[in-house]
């Protein structure tokens, strides 16, 4: 008896005709028709796989993107003006979502062809939203503290002289050397003279650490140079004024010395002239002067000019008798007092020894600043010393981040 699907010879049961290994052990014979509706799924399981590549190639992305509940309401305009396609999305906390655009409106608009253009605008502030800060407000961009802020400087007869911005900025802010902010123990070196020595300020320039401040001697030579290469190297920087000793004339500071027996407008006008000398300075800082700094009537004018300006005032603590603090607080200037003067002996290892002492000033007072000039072995022994400062624990900062500022009790 033959059966559909079986040729000739083809019987139910054992096919004696077959050749050894041509049957299935645990199927017995092989089905024709079976493989043949296999090669027909597997067809068509090829044509499928081939038309959703297709597809997706044609599609884009080759993902469905899960459309939102704006869009699918959005029916394509027959034109290729962009229509409204959603409001601006906010986020679970009712924040307005605006990535990665802070306080911005979104709006995506859907085109005729399909596309979607997403449109970014300023949003109206209420007083509730956002709030950009200025990071420029404290310190100078890296890339830019060699040059200064246009906008802090008027012109005058005696140079570029430094001012309080239209927005209230003041150079003291923007060439401040930015302070970490934390706790902990704080400590200010300067080292002072720079200008005066080519050598000396060079080796400094090159082998102080960037948290050091440099106070450039205004009858210094090639100031401008020194001060752009220093603040390149990240350093705040200050500017000497000469101003009279006890013992002057024989112990002269210099050309346009301040002086207790001039009229207050030939003092102004000699401190113009060292101000013009260069810029991207936080403050002043005088250049020997016990005399001046004892004399508060000869100093308030001058003290009331340079916090006019926007400025500090470091006195290095030299003299006894310094009216700063009284004048300063009188005039509202910024002002600052160096703790120890660190090279009264030149001495590497003497220096050593004044940092030393340093630190435990700042460790019991929460700060301290210390006052060098740029010798060689002053300069060797602050680098030393800097380098191993961190380990303890010990923040150096720039002397703005010390000064006594009325505006930020």
């Amino acid at each position: 008896m033959l059966f559909p699907g079986f040729g000739a010879g083809e019987k139910l049961g054992t096919d004696l005709h077959a050749p050894l290994g041509g049957r299935n052990r645990k199927t017995g014979s092989r089905r024709p028709g079976v493989l043949r509706l296999g090669r027909i799924a597997a067809s068509l399981c090829l044509f499928a796989i081939g038309g959703f590549s297709l597809y997706t190639a044609f599609r884009g992305d080759g993902i469905e993107r899960t459309k939102s509940p704006a869009a699918e309401q959005v029916a394509t305009p027959p034109s290729n003006t962009p229509q409204p396609l959603a409001t601006t999305a906010k986020t679970p906390d009712g924040m307005p979502r605006a990535e990665p655009r802070s306080g911005a409106t979104v709006e995506q608009m859907v085109t005729g062809d399909g596309s979607v253009v997403t449109k970014y605008s300023p949003r109206p502030r209420d007083g509730s939203g956002p709030v950009l800060v200025d990071a420029m407000q404290i310190g100078q961009d890296p890339r830019m503290a060699a040059q200064p802020n246009e906008a802090l400087l008027e012109e005058t007869p005696f140079g570029r002289l430094p001012i309080v911005g239209p927005d209230g900025r003041r150079p003291m802010d923007q060439y401040a050397r930015p302070s970490s902010g934390a706790r902990g123990v704080r400590i200010a070196i300067v080292v002072s003279g720079l200008g005066l020595s080519q050598t000396g300020t060079q080796r400094a320039i090159a082998e102080l650490p960037e948290e050091i401040t440099f106070a450039f001697a205004a009858s210094g030579n090639s100031l401008q140079r020194w001060m752009q290469e220093a603040r390149r190297g990240g350093h705040e920087i200050l500017l000497q004024v000469p101003l009279e000793p006890f013992d002057y004339p024989a112990n002269d500071p210099g050309p346009e010395t301040l002086l207790t027996t001039k009229p207050a407008a030939r003092n102004i006008e000699n401190l113009h002239k060292a101000m013009g000398e260069i810029t991207n300075y936080t403050g002043v800082m005088n250049y020997l002067g016990g005399r001046f700094l004892s004399d508060s009537t000869a100093m308030e004018p001058v003290m009331r000019d340079i916090g006019k300006r926007g400025l500090l005032f470091l006195d290095d603590g030299t003299s006894a008798q310094s009216k700063t603090a009284a004048v300063a607080r009188g005039t509202e200037l910024p002002y600052a007092f160096a703790d120890l003067q660190l090279d009264g002996q030149l001495d590497i290892n003497a220096v050593l020894k004044k940092l030393d002492e340093l630190e435990r000033i700042a460790r019991k007072n929460g700060q301290a600043i210390g006052v060098a000039s740029a010798f060689d072995e002053s300069v060797d022994a602050i680098a030393k010393w800097s380098e191993e400062a961190a380990m303890r624990g010990i923040e150096i900062v720039g002397v703005a981040a010390l000064s006594s500022d009325p505006k930020n009790p």
